[in-house]
C-alpha cells in the first residue's frame, strides 16, 4: 500500500463513521449523499486490500483495519483544519511575518512611520527590523533572510552596483532624494540658490558611505576636478559638526540631512544640476503573493515622501 492510497477525504470519512457509527449520519455531517459516501468507501478498500466496515444491526461497526485509520484520521485531519485556520489568518492579515531591512537614514525617517502604519492597520503582522547598507540588505533578500529591502541607488553614475547586485530580484523605485551639499554658514556660496561643485574643487570634502563617496567622484570629474577627500565618516551628525567648524564641505542626500537634524552654522543647497540619489524597495520575485509582505510593501508604497524631502519620481 502506498501513501498516494490515502488522502484526507478518505480519513474524513472514516472518522465521520467512527463517530457517529453510521453511514448515512456521515454523509449528513459531511455533507455528501448515503450512496456517494458508501461508494468512496469501496473504492478505499479496494486501494488499501481490506474492509474497513462490517454490518452490525441497523448500523456498521469498523474493523480493525478501519479503527487503525480513524485513530490516525483524528490527528491528521486536526492538523489539517488547524493549518487552514492559520493560512486563512495569514490571507486575512490577522497574522504574518515580515522581514525588513533598511539602510541608516531610513531607519529615523521611512522605516518608524512605515512600522507605526503596519501596526494601527494591521496589528497582527509582526516586522522585524535589520539596519544595513544596500549591498548587505540586498544580499540579505537573496539569501532569504530578509523578505523587503529599502535601498538606495545612483542610477546616473556610469558604475552602478546596485543595478548589478539586484539582478532577477524584484526592484520598484520610490522616490527621488536629493542631493544637497553642506557648506559652512560663513561661506561665499552659503547664500546661493543652487551650488556649482566647480566652485569647491578647492575644498576639503568630508566622504560618507563607499557608494556616496562614489557617487561625489562621479559628480565631481564631471565638473572637471578630483575631490580632496580629507575625511570619511558614516556619520551624518558628524559629517555636519565638522561642516558647522569649518573643516570642510560635504555632499549629502537630503534624507539623510533630515534625518541628522538641523546643525547650526551649516547651509544646505540643492547642487547646479539638481542631483539625486533614487529610494528603492527590493524584494524577491513573486513574494508580493504572501499577504503580509504585499501589505507591508503596499503601506510603504502608501507613504507621503515629501515629509522628508523626498519627490516623486
Amino acid at each position: 500500500m502506498l501513501l498516494d492510497d490515502l488522502d484526507s477525504h478518505s480519513l474524513r470519512v472514516v472518522r465521520a463513521i467512527a463517530d457517529l457509527g453510521s453511514i448515512t449520519r456521515a454523509a449528513e455531517s459531511l455533507g455528501y449523499s448515503q450512496p456517494a459516501i458508501s461508494q468512496h468507501l469501496r473504492r478505499l478498500e479496494g486501494r488499501i486490500g481490506m474492509p474497513l466496515v462490517a454490518r452490525a444491526g441497523r448500523g456498521v461497526r469498523l474493523t480493525e483495519a478501519g479503527r487503525v485509520l480513524a485513530r490516525h484520521a483524528r490527528a491528521v485531519t486536526t492538523a489539517l483544519d488547524a493549518a487552514a485556520g492559520e493560512l486563512a489568518d495569514l490571507r486575512g492579515l490577522r497574522t504574518g511575518r515580515v522581514r525588513l531591512a533598511g539602510f541608516p537614514s531610513a531607519s529615523s525617517s521611512l522605516v518608524p512611520r512605515l512600522l507605526s502604519t503596519m501596526e494601527a492597520e494591521h496589528p497582527g503582522v509582526r516586522i522585524t527590523y535589520l539596519e544595513a547598507e544596500p549591498p548587505e540588505a540586498v544580499a540579505a533578500v537573496r539569501g532569504q533572510s530578509a523578505d523587503l529591502a529599502i535601498t538606495f541607488s545612483y542610477p546616473g553614475d556610469r558604475a552602478d552596483p546596485h543595478r548589478e547586485s539586484t539582478r532577477g530580484l524584484a526592484v520598484v523605485p520610490l522616490w527621488k532624494d536629493e542631493m544637497l551639499v553642506a557648506i559652512p554658514a560663513g561661506h561665499p556660496l552659503a547664500d546661493a540658490d543652487r551650488v556649482d561643485l566647480a566652485g569647491l574643487a578647492a575644498a576639503s570634502w568630508i566622504g560618507g558611505c563607499p557608494r556616496c563617496r562614489g557617487h561625489l567622484l562621479e559628480l565631481a570629474d564631471a565638473c572637471g576636478f578630483a575631490p580632496r577627500i580629507a575625511y570619511e565618516t558614516d556619520n551624518f551628525i558628524a559629517v555636519l559638526r565638522m561642516v558647522a567648524e569649518g573643516v570642510g564641505v560635504a555632499l549629502l542626500p537630503a534624507l539623510a540631512a533630515g534625518s541628522a537634524g538641523t546643525v547650526p552654522g551649516v547651509a544646505l543647497r540643492p547642487t547646479a544640476n539638481r542631483d539625486h540619489r533614487t529610494i528603492n524597495l527590493v524584494a524577491a520575485s513573486g513574494s508580493d503573493a504572501v499577504p503580509a509582505i504585499a501589505a507591508t510593501a503596499d503601506a510603504l508604497l502608501a507613504l507621503d515622501g515629501g515629509a522628508w524631502g523626498l519627490s516623486g519620481l
